[in-house]
């Protein structure tokens, strides 16, 4: 990269990770974006159960009360399943060799095929406790989940981790952290490949999904609507890992192909095949 582009470059924003510091407790933007996420998908979740037009004979699927506890559920599913999900997709010989930073959450470390699981288990865990069809469990907390990732890519950028590749587009950025890994090529003008996923993981699927359950009554068909988020998702992602700074020490990362493409096929599938059992289960 040439001295006039770096120069040129968009300087990261002096953003500290810390939102709030009272004494020896620090409240993160990272932690800020978890809770916002789990809150504003559960008061979106409580919408879509106050709209029976929606549903199945008009009929949702639990009472609006449920939802609480459905919550609980749901964060459990995040924390433990994205928390071991970067353990081990990302990171399995560190963790091996410091089992006891394992519970460390705090010092960062989530991932989020990890969390899709534990989540998957947990709804499936909520369902069968109360008597709720898994399908249209799953269907409601699809049509939530890209809030949290809207908020979670932002605080991606607010840490700047996650950067992108090297760029010659006006809007590349420098960001600080990327001089600790790559100080040979540094300063080098990099994709704010976290507003990408932001965009396109956040805002694009959530109206994508809104169209489907308000426009197409996706809802109706149980499992349809967790269908097109897999797949969603999957594409999406897929997309911004081309603009995202690969592991070049992962074994997935082979050419173009990053870990978070390689775990993004087998969701594409699962939501290939969600949709088409949603399709017939219709017209059964």
């Amino acid at each position: 990269m040439s001295p006039l582009a770096s120069v040129l470059a968009i300087p990261f924003p002096d953003l500290d990770p810390v939102a709030l510091q009272v004494g020896p407790i620090a409240v993160k933007w990272y932690g800020l974006a978890y809770m916002a996420g789990l809150l504003l998908g559960w008061l979106y979740i409580r919408r879509l159960v106050r709209n029976p037009g929606l549903w199945p004979a008009g009929q949702p699927p639990l009472n609006i009360d449920r939802t609480d506890d459905l919550l609980f559920y749901i964060t459990l599913g995040v924390v433990l399943g994205g928390r071991l999900g970067f353990v081990l997709f990302y990171e399995p010989a560190y963790y091996l060799s410091h089992p006891l930073e394992i519970v460390q959450v705090w010092r960062g470390g989530m991932a989020f095929h990890g969390a899709l699981v534990g989540c998957g288990l947990a709804i499936w865990l909520f369902a069968r406790r109360n008597a709720v069809s898994p399908w249209s469990a799953m269907d409601m907390c699809a049509a939530a989940v890209p809030i949290g990732l809207f908020f979670g890519r932002i605080a991606n950028f607010i840490n700047g981790e996650l950067f992108g590749r090297p760029t010659s587009m006006p809007w590349g950025m420098v960001f600080p952290e990327a001089m600790y890994q790559y100080s040979a090529i540094e300063p080098t003008p990099r994709h704010p490949s976290q507003l990408y996923e932001a965009f396109f993981e956040g805002m694009v699927l959530f109206l994508v999904l809104r169209w489907m359950t308000h426009r197409r009554c996706a809802l109706k068909s149980p499992g349809l609507t967790a269908g097109v988020f897999m797949i969603g998702y999957g594409l999406a992602r897929s997309f911004c890992e081309l603009f995202r700074q690969p592991d070049v020490l992962h074994g997935l990362t082979v050419g173009l192909l990053t870990p978070g493409i390689a775990y993004s096929v087998p969701m594409i599938l699962l939501g290939l095949y969600f949709a088409r059992s949603a399709r017939m289960r219709v017209t059964a």
